[in-house]
């Protein structure tokens, strides 16, 4: 019995046993759980990160997210330098129609079916192209200057065997009375074609200035805005859907309908298009 209260009374002796042992056991205190909050920060973030072969963090993408929903373009009248091109025009507006016989529009490059119509003075194709004509409204739903669509109109016309000289700037100064009718043309015809719909003065600009040359009056087949029965088997694919088929082009419809606009326009205008038809 003396041995044994003999030994619980000797000094308990723990793993730390010297100096350096003790300073390493400070250190591993500190670095082993700021080890451990690494990994698991890291084991979280990989969670979140694309997978392996995603585009999804691509400078290209990355770009796509960050871009501007619009612009701003200040253009100087008396600049010919800023003006576009009747090519340029045509690209961007015209060709809807006129690319690909919309409508009766005359082909770009049909001598046949331009033939009766370069024989008309330039005044007067320009005349109609400014004012609108049949199913074009006015300059063809596009927002150009005078001299970017009379610019238009001899590329279209000198395309299928017409041989006008190129109108100067100075045409832009020679009619503006007719720049009030130009702008608001579209939209009250917009308006009269579909009353009930919606007031002139909420059509999206993008509608009356490219769309309306087809969805309202129906040429080329396109469902004319606010026809439900048209509209009926279109709605299944839902905005998101049909946003993308005017993004990519459907039937004789170009890419983003012949214009310019960007996806989140194109959206606005398909979802005014849809609550139409419903």
């Amino acid at each position: 019995m003396s041995q044994t209260h003999a030994d619980h009374d000797l000094p308990h002796e723990g793993p730390i046993k010297t100096p350096k042992q003790l300073v390493w056991a400070v250190v591993a205190a500190f670095v082993v759980p700021i080890i451990a909050i690494v990994l698991l920060v890291s084991y979280v973030v990989a969670d979140k990160m694309p997978a392996a072969g995603s585009t999804g963090m691509t400078p290209e993408t990355i770009a796509q997210r960050i871009q501007p929903v619009g612009k701003i373009e200040i253009r100087d009248a008396n600049d010919a330098t800023t003006l576009k091109t009747g090519e340029q025009v045509y690209a961007a507006q015209c060709v809807a129609c006129h690319g690909s016989g919309v409508a009766g529009a005359p082909k770009l490059g049909d001598a046949a079916a331009w033939s009766p119509r370069v024989k008309n003075s330039y005044d007067a194709l320009l005349t109609a192209a400014l004012k609108g004509k049949g199913n074009m409204t006015a300059q063809g739903g596009g927002d150009f200057s005078d001299v970017e669509i009379g610019r238009a109109v001899i590329y279209l016309a000198n395309q299928g065997g017409g041989k006008f000289d190129e109108p100067k700037a100075t045409i832009a100064a020679a009619a503006p009375a007719a720049a009030p009718a130009v702008t608001t043309a579209p939209a009250t015809a917009v308006a009269a074609a579909a009353p009930a719909v919606a007031k002139a003065d909420a059509v999206p600009a993008l509608y009356t200035r490219t769309c309306a040359v087809c969805h309202a009056t129906g040429a080329a087949n396109a469902p004319k805005l606010g026809d439900k029965a048209a509209w009926a088997p279109r709605l299944a694919a839902g905005v998101n859907g049909l946003t993308a088929s005017v993004v990519k082009g459907k039937g004789v419809m170009p890419p983003k309908g012949g214009s310019t606009a960007s996806d989140a326009e194109l959206k606005t205008v398909v979802e005014y298009m849809v609550s139409a038809a419903r």
